[in-house]
């Protein structure tokens, strides 16, 4: 089964921040997985498509090029196999030449923008909460990878080369298999070969999770737990797992266990931020100052990054000093928060897209700074 969702990782998003044409629109619509409800967000799309296309005319653009953009946007509307499987909400990006399109976990409402520019920042809150997981149920008896998303249903992800059980994986029919004389046997000698079960598993989610920024929550016993722990090499495997064996538990199950443990994951981030927030403060490397973020940004100074994701702040921001300039919200400005935002991406920071309450001080930007600045 193919996923539901389609989260970017950090080089799609490079490439979106990157990208300039004076023809870009950036629409989001609040869509749902439940196929028979897609009628109503494509009416949704195909408004919103109407609205782009009066923008770029009120701002004299390029009528091949919004032409282009229009059909575009017109055969996604009609296409009837994309609108069958859908998330939460729908992302979409058209310039001359292409679209591109991701379907999130996350609620997000319904936005259209025309500018040079892409408007990434609602785009950010799925890559930061993306309300999806992969589960990794491993026990000695079995394994299975299984997809949680945000609204629908969980299902196993079929993994090529995945061994059926760590007796397989080890070439034995049973851990209790005695072990030749002079090798290891006994409880040590079933940690070898369960270590060498957990790195034949990790090899082979390897060619399902390489380049994906999920969250990969461990369900298993000890010492399994700690063992695949100490092999593993997917870089978001979660500090916090599902307690107690797996075996017998179906999909709904370990997912309506893992959404926790998600929560606790992203409330753990925050919380790590606003300490730091607090320590970098008394020594000047932080700030909720819109102009002196907007400077930091541009100089590659900004390390960690929380933006609204809700506040709009319609203007310019200098590509030379960082100065910001504020304007009205029309096709010839964007927004300088996501311009903050890309700039701190492209100089290698982080960027968490968060609530209004979760930023300190109230702003619609918070930063750490790498250095006082």
């Amino acid at each position: 089964m193919t996923l539901h969702t389609d989260i970017p990782a950090r080089a799609q998003l490079e490439r979106l921040i990157g990208a300039r044409d004076p023809v870009s629109v950036s629409l989001y619509v609040p869509t749902s997985p439940v196929t028979q409800q897609a009628q109503a967000a494509r009416i949704e799309l195909k408004n919103l498509a109407a609205e782009a296309t009066r923008q770029l005319e009120a701002a004299g653009a390029d009528r091949a090029a919004a032409a282009d953009v229009r059909e575009s946007l017109h055969d996604l509307v009609e296409d009837d196999d994309f609108w069958a499987e859908q998330a939460r909400s729908l992302a979409v990006f058209a310039a001359p030449g292409g679209v591109t399109v991701f379907r999130l976990p996350n609620e997000l409402t319904s936005v259209v923008e025309v500018g040079d520019r892409f408007y990434v920042k609602p785009l950010l809150r799925a890559v930061t909460f993306p309300q999806a997981a992969f589960v990794l149920a491993l026990a000695a008896g079995s394994v299975r990878l299984v997809e949680v998303t945000g609204d629908g249903p969980p299902f196993t992800v079929d993994v090529p080369g995945l061994p059926s059980d760590a007796a397989s994986a080890a070439g034995k029919s049973s851990l209790a298999d005695r072990a030749p004389v002079g090798r290891i046997q006994g409880s040590e000698g079933q940690k070898v070969r369960l270590r060498q079960y957990a790195r034949k598993v990790d090899q082979a989610l390897r060619g399902v999770l390489t380049g994906l920024e999920l969250p990969l929550i461990l369900a298993a016993t000890e010492p399994l737990d700690a063992i695949y722990r100490s092999v593993n090499s997917y870089p978001h495997l979660a500090g916090p797992g599902i307690a107690g064996s797996p075996e017998g538990a179906t999909d709904d199950e370990l997912a309506d266990l893992a959404r926790p443990v998600l929560d606790e994951v992203y409330a753990g981030q925050l919380a790590r931020f606003r300490d730091l927030f607090e320590v970098r403060s008394a020594q000047g490397r932080a700030s909720t100052d819109l102009a002196s973020i907007a400077r930091a940004a541009t100089y590659g100074v900004v390390d960690t990054l929380l933006v609204d994701i809700d506040e709009k702040v319609p203007g310019f921001v200098d590509a030379e000093s960082g100065a910001v300039t504020f304007a009205d919200d029309d096709a010839a400005s964007y927004g300088v928060v996501d311009e903050i935002a890309r700039r701190t991406l492209l100089a290698g920071g982080r960027v968490l897209a968060v609530r209004a309450a979760d930023v300190p001080e109230g702003g619609p930007v918070a930063a750490v700074f790498r250095y006082a600045f």
